[in-house]
């Protein structure tokens, strides 16, 4: 049987599996890990299928487990949930005098309406936002951040981001920025479909 294509830089398909080109540890110091290991795996039993999309999509998933892993622990560490965060950085993103409506917020988080209430209910009994009368709507409300509540943000985004750091140290600068652009365009029609 015939050695089959390369599966990244020095990484080739053999019979046996995925091995380093010219044989035994990869001189060039190549870097191996999971996904290698799957794909060579894949592609060894089912030769008929291009596996190449594992590749990427792979990575990105375990990316995204490790990534979930660090926003828990940040925002346990401060005593929040995860989707707690989303809604607090929601409102801090908005700039003073920080507030949303209902309907706004749940277009931000993406949750039902039902579930948006629930979370509100929750914040405004911890202190973290309130619900005041919407000036422009006599029936409508606006959901606003507290002092509170504005720190408890900032304070989770500064620890996510010194864990987000941690988790691209590998790369540079002008890695990040040509990473971003490669995401941004495989996400990009994904966000300009209209919600479920």
């Amino acid at each position: 049987m015939e050695d089959g294509p390369e599966l990244g830089p020095g990484i080739r398909v053999t019979p046996q599996g995925a091995q380093v080109l010219n044989g035994g540890p990869d001189p060039a110091g190549a870097l191996r890990d999971e996904v290698d290991d799957l794909v060579a795996a894949w592609h060894a039993q089912r030769p008929d299928l291009d596996v190449e999309p594992m590749q990427v999509l792979s990575r990105v998933s375990r990316l995204a487990r490790h990534l979930d892993l660090a926003r828990r622990a940040s925002f346990a560490s401060r005593g929040l949930e995860t989707w707690e965060f989303d809604v607090l950085s929601a409102l801090r993103r908005q700039g003073p005098p920080y507030q949303m409506t209902p309907g706004a917020l749940i277009r931000a988080t993406l949750v039902t309406s039902g579930t948006m209430t629930n979370r509100i209910d929750r914040l405004a009994e911890a202190g973290l936002v309130r619900r005041k009368p919407d000036p422009r709507d006599r029936r409508g409300v606006l959901v606003t951040l507290t002092d509170q509540g504005r720190a408890t943000a900032d304070d989770a985004l500064a620890d996510l981001l010194r864990r987000e750091r941690e988790l691209l140290a590998s790369l540079g600068p002008d890695d990040r920025r040509t990473l971003a652009g490669l995401l941004r365009t495989l996400l990009a029609p994904f966000d300009a479909l209209p919600p479920e």
